[in-house]
């Protein structure tokens, strides 16, 4: 493999894990050994696409995210992403085909809600059409869109798909939230 598509490697799996991780696991999740990983991650710190949070343990910065292809995200567009939707552009809930629930998602902090209680039959049904991705797209965030699909990819059931989904829509409404609130970029 190519040193550039290693350093892609890293970076995708630090941006697919979503908090710092440790250089054995980064190493193992990437296929080579932990020297080879440290010296390409040394080269990601220098470049700034990678930050070092706590000793001995790395994560992907912004200007990595954005290396990766994903959206410089400023407070307009979170605040749009954050927003409360008319009903016709909720999600509505289903467990089949014309098989309604009663219930919708008016925005990202009322989905992630709602995902928490709602029946699992629901979740297992919109995750494999791909509904929670293209939804959350249409919001305006790619990134969440694709942390939506790796988990679609990692054909998880019951609870464990249930607490996946939840903590990543929680966790990024509350990384927007937090955008909004300071103003910078992420």
């Amino acid at each position: 493999m190519s040193a550039s598509k290693i350093r892609g490697k890293i970076l995708g799996v630090l941006w697919a894990a979503g908090k710092p991780m440790g250089l054995e696991e980064l190493a193992q999740k990437i296929g080579i050994g932990a020297s080879s990983t440290m010296g390409y991650l040394l080269g990601l710190i220098k470049a700034k696409y990678v930050s070092v949070p706590q000793k001995h343990y790395y994560a992907i910065t912004n200007l990595g995210k954005q290396a990766l292809g994903l959206p410089k995200m400023d407070k307009k567009l979170a605040l749009n992403i954050l927003g409360s939707l008319p009903l016709e552009k909720a999600f509505h809930f289903h467990t089949g085909i014309d098989q309604y629930l009663g219930v919708c998602a008016n925005s990202l902090k009322d989905f992630a809600d709602k995902i928490q209680k709602i029946d699992l039959k629901s979740i297992e049904f919109h995750l494999p059409r791909r509904d929670f991705e293209l939804w959350i797209r249409d919001l305006g965030d790619p990134e969440l869109s694709k942390k939506i699909s790796l988990i679609r990819r990692a054909s998880l059931s019951g609870d464990n798909l249930r607490k996946e989904v939840y903590e990543t829509v929680k966790s990024r409404y509350e990384e927007l939230a937090k955008l909004t609130l300071q103003g910078h970029q992420i």
